[in-house]
């Protein structure tokens, strides 16, 4: 090797490298005082060109994700904020209303972004959800925190091996065909305007009382002054089936039995009428309240009253009329009973009041008197009316108070303890739950006379229906589930189409499940 090549090398090795001059280097250049003296180029002797492949997932996909994710979000959020300032929505140059709140219209599709992953990144992703849980990752996460570079090569698999024959006709892969083969959920939207209107006179605007119930034949009653009337939601006729008019006496409270035989009807004077709508006669009328009769609650053929004398009576209807009086009385509350709902498994009986109490007691109890709730809960700041068990998961209770509280709590009656508590905003009037999903939807009074329908356990609003200009008072839920019906003090009732219909049932990819293999 020669000798001066060999000493460059090692030169070149240790940082110093002997820059090779030009043959057009001119040497006889005189140099102007002060004047620095030009710096020859600098180059090694070889070069070794990069023959490492393309990396798709690291230089675009990773770095431009976890780069503008956040700030899309945090721009989002900037914009929705002066957006609810400025009336929430921006106008274009065309003059089209444009909606700028995140997850609006602007969203990319997402099976085309799923289907780019696949194809160029290699993702490997069959289902939309799959994507949206990696899409929806909180910045700050473990999964955010990764590192971007991974020293370790990715093994593709052959063709055929993820069901891709060598002599397919489609350009994509296999992971590809089933993400567009799969079923996509619609998008769910939820009407801001009532179906149906009906004009309700007489319909009193007191937050007390329960004059709207619907029942499972798919008849709606409705108290209005001193009547009671039948409005049939499949034929649409309306018949009247009692007036207390004669008696010198008015509707407060009504409530349909379990089968939809029966009607039972409370009155101001404190009386308790069953009422049967074949016949339409007059079955039973029971005494012993002292006072209007606020709240009925079913149990089978128990039926419990709430009053305004604080008592909460509990009979049988099938005993005989002499011997018609209280079989259970319940003394716990210190003011007016507004609130009376039975669990689904017709344990427990929850009792809301104007003192500001939550109350359940027990179904099992021996004695006839029964003066201590099996469990009293008394953080709401005013009236309870709105009670609601869920139908979905055992001992769930929601509970609503009044203008001086707004919030809404859940209590797991099970062990006694507070789960959630959220501040509506305005008085909470109605709770219902739905039954076929996780939901809940709550009317309100003052001061936005609302109805909103929420996301169970997260919270979350789904929907904001507004139409009434007085506190909707009154709420009921249609036999199927699927619509409400509201009433108010502007003496009109409401029909809503708010909740889903049955619940769509979950592909299993489980690999115990034999059926998801045959084809």
């Amino acid at each position: 090797m020669d000798q001066q090549f060999q000493r460059r090398l090692m030169k070149q090795q240790t940082g110093h490298t002997t820059p090779h001059k030009s043959p057009s280097t001119f040497r006889g250049l005189p140099k102007s005082p002060g004047a620095s003296p030009l710096q020859p180029e600098k180059f090694g002797d070889r070069f070794i060109p990069q023959r490492t492949p393309a990396k798709w997932r690291i230089d675009f996909d990773l770095a431009s994700e976890r780069t503008f994710r956040h700030d899309n979000i945090q721009k989002a959020a900037e914009e929705a904020k002066q957006n609810a300032q400025a009336g929430g929505n921006q106008t274009t140059a065309n003059g089209s209303s444009r909606n700028t709140t995140p997850g609006g219209a602007e969203n990319e599709n997402p099976v085309y972004k799923c289907l780019l992953k696949n194809e160029l990144l290699g993702y490997g992703i069959d289902r939309i959800k799959d994507n949206f849980v990696q899409d929806q990752q909180i910045p700050g996460s473990p999964a955010e925190r990764e590192s971007v570079f991974k020293y370790s090569w990715r093994m593709r698999r052959l063709e055929g091996a993820d069901g891709l024959t060598p002599y397919s006709l489609s350009p994509i892969s296999a992971k590809s065909q089933k993400l567009l083969n799969s079923p996509r959920k619609p998008n769910r939207k939820i009407p801001k305007v009532p179906f149906k209107v009906l004009d309700a006179p007489e319909l009193q605007d007191d937050f007390y009382l329960n004059l709207v119930d619907w029942s499972s034949t798919n008849v709606l009653s409705v108290g209005l002054g001193n009547c009671v009337y039948l409005w049939s939601a499949c034929t649409s006729q309306v018949t009247r089936l009692c007036d207390l008019s004669v008696e010198h006496d008015s509707i407060t409270s009504v409530s349909w039995s379990e089968k939809g035989r029966m009607v039972a009807v409370g009155t101001n004077k404190g009386y308790v009428q069953v009422w049967d709508v074949e016949s339409g006669s007059r079955l039973l009328q029971m005494e012993g309240h002292t006072a209007r009769v606020g709240a009925l609650a079913w149990n089978g053929d128990q039926l419990s009253s709430g009053s305004r004398d604080r008592m909460i009576f509990q009979r049988d209807i099938r005993a005989p009329v002499h011997a018609s009086g209280a079989d259970r009385k319940l003394t716990g509350h210190r003011q007016e009973v507004c609130g009376l709902k039975w669990s689904p498994d017709r344990q427990f009986l929850a009792s809301g009041g104007n003192d500001n109490k939550l109350l359940v007691w027990s179904a099992s109890a021996n004695a006839s008197n029964q003066p201590q709730p099996a469990q009293t809960y008394s953080a709401h700041l005013a009236a309870v009316k709105a009670i609601a068990w869920s139908p979905h998961q055992h001992g769930l209770l929601a509970s609503g108070g009044g203008t001086a509280d707004r919030c809404m709590r859940f209590w797991n009656t099970l062990t006694q303890q507070p789960l959630q508590c959220i501040d509506t905003g305005s008085q909470v009037c109605n709770l219902a739950w739905s039954k076929h999903s996780s939901e809940l939807v709550s009317t309100h009074g003052y001061s936005q006379n609302q109805i909103l329908l929420w996301k169970y356990p997260s919270l979350n609003q789904v929907a904001k229906l507004t139409g009434h200009s007085f506190r909707v008072l009154y709420l009921a839920t249609s036999p199927d589930g699927e619509a409400i019906v509201t009433g108010a003090g502007d003496e009109t009732l409401r029909f809503w189409n708010v909740f889903s219909k049955s619940p769509a049932r979950k592909e299993s990819n489980s690999v115990l499940n034999l059926y998801t293999q045959i084809r």
